[in-house]
C-alpha cells in the first residue's frame, strides 16, 4: 500500500530570529512521532546533547527517533532521501538559512507528490525586524520571507522593548497583512500550532504539559501593552492563557464542495485545523489548514479512530460556534493549547 504523503513543514527567519531554539524546542516535545531535520549547518544549529544518540558524517540520529540530517547542495536529493527510508517518518522539517526564501523550499510540498506542505512558519526577532528591514541590503529577502509565510512567530519578547516591539509590528502589518502571527519568548509555542502532526482530537497538542514555562505567545491585537513593555524582560504568559483547541467526532457526511469552500474562507481565530471526514458521494478525505492555506486530499481508506476534526487558536478567538455549526458531531473536551 502507497505511503500517505509526508508533511512538510519548513522553519524561516533572518539570522538570530530563533530558527535553532524552535527546532530544539520541538525535538524535545516529540510526543513519540519521528521527524527527519533537515537543517543547514549541525554547528549552527546546535542540537541539544542530551538528545544526541550518535552522530556519523551528515547524520545525526535523537534518541527520540527523530534524525537530523545535514542538507547537501542539493535539497531535493536529501528530501529523496529521507522520502526511501526503510522506517518512514511521521514529518520532515526544514530549517531554511536566514538569508533564503522558505516559501520557495515550501513548494517541494507542492511539486513532489510524496510531499504534502504543511506548513512555512517564519520567525521575526521583536527586538531587531523593524531595523533590519529598514536596511536597503536586507529589506527585500525580510519582504520575501514575511509575505510567503503562513504563520508569523514574532520572537524574543524577553528582549524586546516596547519601541522595537511597537515598531516590528508596524513594519509586518504593512508588509504581510494578510499573515497571522503571534508573539513569543524564547520560541515557546506549542507543537500543534506548528505542524498537524501535533494536532489530536482530544483536546490538546499532544506534547508535555507547559504550564510550569514563563514563556508563551500571544495575540498581537486582543491585549493592551501599553505598561507590560516598559522595561525589558517582561513575563509573558504560559500557553494555556494564549491558546485553546476545540475539537469534535462529526457524525454527518460531508459535501467536498463545502469543505473546500469553508478552507477558502476559514474564520477568523483559526490558527490550523486538521480533520478527517467521510463524503457524501463516496470515500474519506483529510483536511488542513495552517494560517491562511488549506488543503483537501482524498484517503485511501477510514481511518481506524473514525471522523475527527480538531482546531486551535488564540484564547477567546476561536469561533467554537462557527466550527460546531460547520461540523457539528459530539464535541469533546476542549483545553489549552
Amino acid at each position: 500500500m502507497a505511503r500517505p504523503p509526508l508533511p512538510l513543514t519548513v522553519i524561516g527567519g533572518f539570522l538570530g530570529a530563533g530558527k535553532t531554539t524552535l527546532l530544539n524546542r520541538w525535538l524535545r516535545e516529540t510526543g513519540g512521532r519521528r521527524f527527519a531535520v533537515l537543517v543547514n549547518d549541525f554547528g549552527a544549529i546546535n542540537i541539544d546533547a542530551a538528545l544526541i544518540a550518535s552522530s556519523a558524517g551528515d547524520l545525526v540520529a535523537l534518541t527520540n527517533g527523530c534524525v537530523c540530517c545535514q542538507i547537501g547542495d542539493d535539497l531535493g536529493a536529501t528530501l529523496m532521501r529521507v522520502l526511501d527510508a526503510p522506517l518512514p517518518f511521521d514529518a520532515v522539517v526544514v530549517e531554511a538559512s536566514g538569508v533564503s526564501d522558505p516559501a520557495r523550499i515550501g513548494r517541494y510540498g507542492r511539486a513532489v507528490p510524496e510531499l504534502a506542505l504543511d506548513g512555512v512558519i517564519v520567525l521575526v526577532d521583536a527586538s531587531t525586524g523593524a531595523a533590519q528591514a529598514a536596511d536597503p541590503l536586507l529589506a527585500d529577502t525580510l519582504a520575501r520571507q514575511v509575505t510567503g509565510a503562513d504563520l508569523l512567530i514574532v520572537n524574543k519578547l524577553d528582549v524586546a522593548t516596547a519601541a522595537e516591539r511597537a515598531a516590528t509590528l508596524a513594519w509586518l502589518a504593512q508588509s504581510a497583512p494578510g499573515v497571522p502571527r503571534v508573539e513569543t519568548a524564547q520560541a515557546d509555542v506549542p507543537l500543534a500550532l506548528l505542524s498537524s502532526t501535533g494536532l489530536t482530537p482530544e483536546g490538546h497538542d499532544g506534547s508535555h504539559d507547559h504550564g510550569s514555562h514563563d514563556h508563551g505567545s500571544h495575540d498581537h491585537a486582543s491585549h493592551d501593552h501599553g505598561s507590560h513593555h516598559e522595561h525589558r524582560h517582561p513575563r509573558a504568559p504560559q500557553h494555556g492563557d494564549l491558546f485553546e483547541t476545540w475539537s469534535a467526532r462529526p457524525a454527518q457526511r460531508f459535501d467536498r464542495a463545502a469543505l473546500q469552500a469553508l478552507l477558502n474562507a476559514m474564520p477568523p481565530g483559526v490558527l490550523r485545523l486538521k480533520g478527517v471526514l467521510p463524503l457524501q458521494a463516496d470515500g474519506w478525505c483529510e483536511l488542513q489548514f495552517a494560517g491562511r492555506r488549506g488543503t483537501l486530499r482524498a484517503l485511501a481508506q477510514p481511518p481506524a479512530d473514525g471522523a475527527a476534526v480538531v482546531a486551535i487558536g488564540l484564547r477567546d478567538r476561536l469561533p467554537r460556534g462557527t466550527l460546531a455549526e460547520a461540523f457539528g458531531g459530539r464535541p469533546l473536551e476542549s483545553g489549552p493549547g
